[in-house]
């Protein structure tokens, strides 16, 4: 399977990028730009589920496939959820399933690169392709905002 590469440098260490990436006050913030009432349930621990949800509780979910943190988080696609309910073989979700989206904290001259790669769909490259710098924009403007 093909990836899709995406990447930002920001002004912020890879401490304070990745607490704008993984916190529940933040998280939503960054991932609106894909659907607004986003949110992560989860511990963000290596081997724990993740449900990605909006607010009518539809979404996917994934198992964490490792988790250094501020250096490196994978997610390994696992189904779809709908009104809160998982579905592994069907719908949208199914094209996901055992795809990863992986991010990678890279320090840069005092800077941090965030690098995010994930599994082509065909079907949402265009999205991926004009939504993701969209959200990795987010996460500048968050972690620049108070950085350290």
């Amino acid at each position: 399977m093909e990836k899709q590469e995406f990447k930002i440098l920001i002004n912020a260490s890879k401490e304070k990028v990745w607490n704008v990436l993984w916190s529940d006050t933040t998280y939503p913030a960054w991932t609106a730009v894909f659907c607004e009432g986003s949110k992560a349930e989860t511990d963000w621990k290596k081997g724990s589920e993740v449900l990605f949800l909006n607010d009518k509780n539809d979404g996917m979910f994934s198992t964490i496939e490792e988790s250094i943190p501020h250096e490196y988080m994978s997610f390994k696609h696992l189904g779809e959820v709908k009104a809160g309910v998982k579905d592994l073989n069907s719908g949208k979700g199914s094209e996901w399933n055992n795809s990863l989206e992986n991010y990678t904290l890279k320090p840069v001259d005092g800077k941090t690169e965030l690098v995010v790669d994930i599994n082509r769909v065909k079907e949402f490259e265009d999205y991926f392709d004009k939504t993701f710098p969209k959200a990795l924009e987010k996460v500048k403007e968050l972690a620049e905002v108070s950085a350290d």
